[in-house]
């Protein structure tokens, strides 16, 4: 039996390694043409900053592949043969295969923007992002970066950290403020622009100007304003990447269409992590594009591949990242507006440094958002998935702090105003707190 899987970031990586352990005389093949062997997109920003080397982004030592037994192929996949089982590769012959694992991540959004295309203009998702990045900060001394969210915030720091004068350019309100609500949203805004950045809010791209030698020389916004800049990151988010399939039978919608068994439509293939779209039968599809579920679904359809039963259902939700150095962190369900049903309570530090949001759904903590301040991700998704009613988590908040041990503490500040939100008291709070900086 022979296994390849298209792709070797963590879903690809983490399918290879659980089919060795579960088929140990199988044939496996990984193949990508973007690098030989796995390393941590997250580390991106790191490698490029200095502050780790090629070597300290590989999670796995080389020898890791021989010992496992699995074959790697440096190349691109230019198309799939589901009947035939083959895959067309780039540069080598085609390759024959049993099952198919599609592993082929993410890609960035662009909208067709006019100039989207000149030298310059850059996304950040992968190593020749990275160095085309490299090459144009030799010659630039602006940045425009279009789209909010956290790849937006990382392009703008590694930027920064070259001495490039950046600007945000977003059409919301807020810095992710579809995603965030509005107060958190609020607090990044003013924490990137307390750190050397302006940011234009609600303003759209209309197009990037040419210099006239095939790159790019300023960003003009649907306000009419022109803004110089010898770089344009373009991060208004990622999509599935479906190109491998759209010309094949294999169903796909926003993704490709897998079940709970990340069966695809095509027999013997399968597809996991962010280019996959689990049908749920509910309203919407499920989509997880974060490292940890990518981890996660390549293990459970590694054992689908391998023969084992598998039905995957999600964990709940959790994510951690940086604005900047503002940490963030959210578990479970907070929406960026309340829902019919929910109860936000919120804190917000009178300086507007660090905030603590708790949703509830009939007396019970459904969700968690913090930021500047450390949570115990095992005490919080503790709270929600017992189910525990907000009074015992308010109480129990300084069991969740994982702040150093010489950090300040809030959890009497916090518990405090939380209370008061409860009594249906009239809570300053962060509000007032902003009107007394103003």
């Amino acid at each position: 039996m022979h296994v390849a899987i298209v792709g070797n970031g963590i879903t690809g990586v983490a399918a290879a390694l659980r089919i060795r352990e579960r088929q140990p005389d199988w044939k496996i093949t990984l193949i990508s043409g973007e690098s030989t062997y796995h390393y941590s997109r997250p580390a991106l920003m790191y490698l490029f900053m200095g502050h780790m080397k090629w070597e300290d982004v590989k999670p796995y030592p080389d020898d890791l592949w021989p010992r496992q037994r699995i074959g790697l192929v440096r190349d691109w996949v230019t198309g799939i043969d589901p009947a035939g089982k083959r895959l067309r590769l780039h540069r080598g012959p085609s390759l024959a295969w049993d099952r198919l694992l599609l592993a082929t991540g993410s890609k960035s959004n662009r909208f067709g923007w006019p100039g989207q295309d000149l030298d310059g203009v850059h996304g950040l998702y992968d190593l020749m992002d990275l160095q085309r990045l490299t090459e144009s900060c030799a010659r630039a001394r602006r940045a425009v970066i279009v789209g909010g969210g956290l790849i937006g915030v990382e392009l703008g720091e590694m930027l920064h950290s070259r001495g490039i004068d950046v600007t945000f350019l977003i059409r919301e309100e807020a810095y992710w403020d579809n995603v965030l609500p509005r107060e958190e949203a609020e607090l990044v805004s003013r924490h990137i622009e307390a750190r050397g950045f302006r940011l234009i809010r609600k303003r759209n791209l209309e197009r990037i100007e040419d210099d006239g030698n095939g790159r790019a020389a300023a960003v003009v916004d649907d306000a009419g304003e022109r803004l110089p800049c010898e770089i344009v990151g373009l991060t208004p988010g990622v999509s599935p990447n479906t190109d491998l399939v759209r010309a094949t039978e294999i169903g796909s919608a926003r993704g490709i269409l897998v079940d709970h068994g990340f069966r695809t439509s095509a027999p013997d293939v399968y597809a996991a992590g962010d280019c996959a779209e689990m049908v749920t039968g509910g309203d919407r599809n499920l989509i997880q594009q974060v490292w940890y579920t990518g981890r996660m679904q390549g293990e459970a359809a590694g054992d689908a591949v391998a023969g084992e039963e598998v039905r995957y259902e999600p964990r709940l939700w959790y994510n951690s990242a940086k604005f900047l150095d503002l940490e963030y962190q959210v578990y479970g369900d907070v929406p960026n507006r309340p829902r019919e049903g929910e109860t936000h309570l919120y804190w917000e530090h009178p300086d507007g440094s660090r905030s603590v949001r708790l949703v509830t759904q009939a007396g019970r903590v459904t969700g968690v958002n913090v930021m500047g301040i450390r949570y115990r991700q095992e005490v919080c998704e503790r709270w929600i998935r017992e189910e525990q009613p907000v009074a015992q988590v308010i109480d129990g908040l300084g069991e969740a702090n994982f702040d150093p041990e010489l950090h300040r503490r809030f959890e009497g500040d916090v518990r405090a105003a939380f209370e008061g939100q409860l009594r249906g008291e009239s809570l300053v709070g962060a509000a007032a707190a902003r009107g007394r900086r103003q």
